[in-house]
């Protein structure tokens, strides 16, 4: 799994970029499950010790280092605040770089082994607003720990991959620069576990929270006067192929700015519905989505003349951000960023590549457009990636190449 977080905070970017929208038209209000919603970002510096009471290796073995990266992201996937005094809100944080072991296995020296690790949150927040611009706030909940370890030549857990509830808290201070916009600084704290030999850990952090507002009656009309079409809903088939290859998802991974995958996808046919549930008068647009598709498999030994190709299949719910960055009169061109659609997939194993479990995340990134007189047309070429998100300690992801699809808007 690469840095999701960046990517995450690119979506929610497009979520907050803009929020006029039209009148008359139930998508030009923010919807009810958005108003007094907020999103945020925090970066900092996570703090856990492991070293060598976590390193339970086989003899022949030999512990050389251990090296902690602390850089780490927690995101605000989405919170609710109820009012002043009290929000919640549901969390991810992870390390930008993994934790790495150096050890000697019998001749090798200084073999080097990762772990990989997040926390997730589902935590109440409660407030004391100090005067207009501060405020103090508290944090506690559910966390639930994510641990991908590494093994022995013989498949014996050096450290094992983990995954359990435990307790989250912590607090900070908080500036309001206006009704939207408020900056952080914050500790997250979660406790050792002692029977998977996890150590606690602890997260100090700047960052921001955002919180959606219900636009103005002003805005609205103003906004109405701009005459973009806005399709309300389309179905879409689409078909992916790797006849070009992987450049695109290479490229676009090597840039930090989408993923890649274990397992590559030699071929699929999918089909999509997708509804417009918010559009700003010009600019943003928010979707939601369902895809069913199948896939074949690029196979193992794809070198071979007659490689191992598995089929499986998966069906996703998603989220949609798109940001429209070409108006003319025969189409209107957009850019789009779908991440962290629930999905089900058919395999857990896919060309040898353990993917966790059958639940696991869809992510899309492309270009498309709408064209024709009333914007009927729909064209979007796109590459994909499933993954797991480190829900579970396994996550072997798939990688989906470029894809075409057309469809029709109703």
């Amino acid at each position: 799994m690469r840095l999701r977080v960046f990517q995450v905070s690119l979506f929610l970017v497009l979520l907050f970029g803009s929020i006029s929208v039209i009148a008359q038209d139930e998508r030009a209000q923010l919807p009810l499950a958005l108003r007094n919603a907020y999103f945020g970002v925090s970066v900092g510096s996570i703090n856990y010790d492991f070293g060598a009471a976590q390193f339970q290796a086989p003899a022949g073995y030999n512990f050389r280092s251990v090296t902690v990266n602390h850089a780490a992201v927690r995101l605000v996937l989405y919170g609710y605040e109820f009012n002043k005094y009290l929000s919640a809100q549901l969390t991810y944080m992870r390390p930008v770089s993994w934790v790495f072991y150096y050890y000697d296995r019998g001749l090798e020296q200084n073999v080097r082994s990762s772990v990989w690790m997040n926390v997730g949150g589902l935590t109440l927040r409660p407030q004391l607003p100090i005067n207009k611009r501060f405020s103090l706030n508290g944090e506690f909940g559910l966390g639930i720990v994510t641990r991908h370890g590494f093994k022995a030549l013989d498949e014996t857990p050096i450290i094992s991959g983990v995954n359990y509830a435990t307790v989250l808290f912590g607090g900070g201070i908080n500036y309001h620069i206006n009704d939207n916009w408020r900056l952080l600084l914050s500790t997250t704290y979660s406790p050792k576990k002692t029977s998977v030999n996890q150590p606690a850990t602890n997260f100090l952090s700047a960052g921001f929270n955002y919180k959606l507002s219900p636009v103005s009656e002003k805005k609205l009309k103003k906004a109405a006067e701009t005459g973009y079409i806005n399709p309300k809903q389309w179905i879409q088939i689409g078909y992916a192929s790797n006849a070009l290859g992987y450049g695109v998802n290479n490229a676009l991974e090597k840039a930090v700015l989408f993923w890649g995958g274990d397992a590559e996808v030699y071929r699929g046919l999918t089909f999509t519905y997708q509804r417009n549930i918010f559009h700003s008068a010009k600019y943003f647009a928010l979707d939601w989505g369902v895809t069913a598709a199948t896939w074949k498999t690029k196979g193992v030994g794809a070198g071979l003349s007659n490689p191992n190709k598995e089929n499986f299949f998966t069906l996703s719910v998603f989220p949609v951000g798109r940001f429209n960055f070409l108006h003319t009169k025969p189409l209107d061109a957009y850019f789009y960023y779908s991440v962290a659609g629930p999905t089900y997939i058919s395999k857990v194993i896919i060309d040898g590549n353990d993917t966790g479990a059958h639940f696991t995340f869809q992510d899309n990134m492309g270009v498309g457009a709408f064209f024709g007189e009333k914007r009927n047309w729909n064209a979007e070429i796109k590459i994909g990636h499933y993954s797991n998100g480190n829900v579970y300690p396994q996550n072997a992801a798939v990688k989906v190449p470029l894809s075409l699809n057309v469809g029709y808007a109703f």
